[in-house]
């Protein structure tokens, strides 16, 4: 059975194009309707009935144009804009002089306001006040003085006509930020069921594969270990692809823009130290985690994480590459604690003073010295024969305090 796609479209603009569309043809049933009432008033009315019969033939044959922005050209909308701008100037040609003084509508009436409206919902506020300045000038000229009831008329059509502008602008924004959002939103479930196929399928194999690698010996043993090797990338990679990249959103004219960038390095907000620690997992590095996040201001999480890296290389260093190691995240209320254990040979005592007064300072400087910095600790604990570990501490409220006040 074929699939069915089911397609939702979204759009805060077509109500307002149908709306649009009606206002015309109704605004130019009333200015025909209008001259019929008072034709007998016209100095000249051969000239306003020219004028309506191209209006009424414009008016129906551009429905199409009034549909959509797409439809909606400049081109048109130029043109639209040039029979209201002339019907109003004609006004002066057709009426007598004392209807146009006593404030009588002008030939078009209020189907110009139709023209400016198509120019606010095609270009936003912008082109709003364009077309209605260009009314306003028109209308001034029309009746020879600034009336009372021009200025009004023509101040009423410039802010309602910007207003009707701005907020196509701002539901245009909304419209593409929801349409982005659910696009993101839609990528993430994806990426989480990928998440549990590989989970259920191909990790599990990778895992069995280890194991019977390690019982059966000899190639199979290196099998094994490679299979392993791959098993923790994969899970490294699975795990570090549902960690949220940053959205980064801005508001324009044409819409809203959304921009799905990396955390820069230089960020001072809070990140998530789960991720910079992804990296280290390995298949002789076991790493255990929270399961929600471990959020620290970006310095402090990068400095703990760069400490954790140099606690490995001294494991990988002293103890040999096959030795194993554990990194345990614990993210307790007031602080966080990272412990970094192995299974080598351990430090024997007096080592890390004689490592100092010989001028190496892997862990004086690389690791407690970070710590320090931070306001937290470092204690290693080293036991001959039973392996060594390394307890980071790092306070919580110091380092979010110091974060803050790097962002202002």
């Amino acid at each position: 059975m074929a699939r069915r796609e089911r397609v939702i479209r979204m759009s805060v603009e077509l109500p307002l194009w149908r709306a649009l569309a009606g206002y015309r043809v109704l605004t130019m049933l009333y200015a025909v309707g209008f001259f019929a009432t008072a034709y007998d008033g016209f100095a000249r009315p051969w000239v306003a009935v020219g004028y309506y019969c191209v209006l009424f033939v414009w008016t129906v044959a551009t429905l199409p144009k009034v549909a959509s922005a797409a439809s909606c050209t400049k081109r048109f909308l130029a043109a639209d804009l040039t029979i209201a701008l002339t019907g109003i100037l004609l006004t002066t040609v057709a009426d007598a002089h004392e209807r146009i003084q006593s404030g009588g509508p002008t030939l078009p009436s209020i189907w110009t306001a139709g023209s400016v409206l198509a120019f606010a919902i095609k270009g936003g506020w912008r082109w709003a006040a364009f077309a209605s300045t260009a009314v306003a000038v028109a209308n001034l000229v029309e009746r020879g003085t600034p009336a009372r009831d021009t200025i009004h008329n023509v101040i009423l059509v410039w802010v309602a006509s910007i207003a009707i502008g701005y907020v196509v602008e701002v539901a245009r924004a909304s419209e593409r930020t929801l349409a982005r959002a659910l696009e993101i939103e839609a990528a993430t479930r994806e990426r989480e069921r990928l998440a549990r196929d590989i989970h259920d399928g191909v990790l599990q194999v990778l895992a069995m594969v280890q194991r019977r690698g390690a019982v059966l010996g000899g190639e199979a043993a290196e099998l094994g270990r490679m299979a392993g090797e791959q098993e923790v990338a994969l899970r490294t990679l699975v795990a570090g692809g549902l960690v949220p990249v940053s959205r980064v959103s801005q508001d324009a004219a044409e819409g809203a823009v959304v921009r799905v960038v990396e955390e820069p390095a230089e960020r001072t907000g809070p990140v998530d130290l789960r991720s910079l620690l992804a990296p280290f997992a390995a298949a002789r590095v076991n790493l255990a985690e929270p399961g929600a996040p471990v959020l620290l201001p970006a310095p402090a999480a990068k400095e703990l994480a760069a400490a954790v890296g140099a606690a490995l290389d001294n494991v990988r260093r002293h103890a040999g590459e096959d030795a194993r190691a554990w990194i345990l995240v614990e993210d307790e209320p007031d602080e966080v604690i990272i412990s970094v254990r192995d299974d080598g040979p351990g430090i024997p005592e007096g080592r890390l003073a004689q490592a100092e007064g010989e001028g190496r300072l892997g862990v004086a400087q690389s690791i407690r010295g970070r710590l320090r910095d931070l306001g937290g600790s470092a204690e290693l604990i080293s036991t001959p024969g039973q392996g060594t570990e390394v307890e980071l501490t790092v306070p919580k409220e110091k380092n979010v305090r110091r974060g803050k006040a790097e962002q202002r």
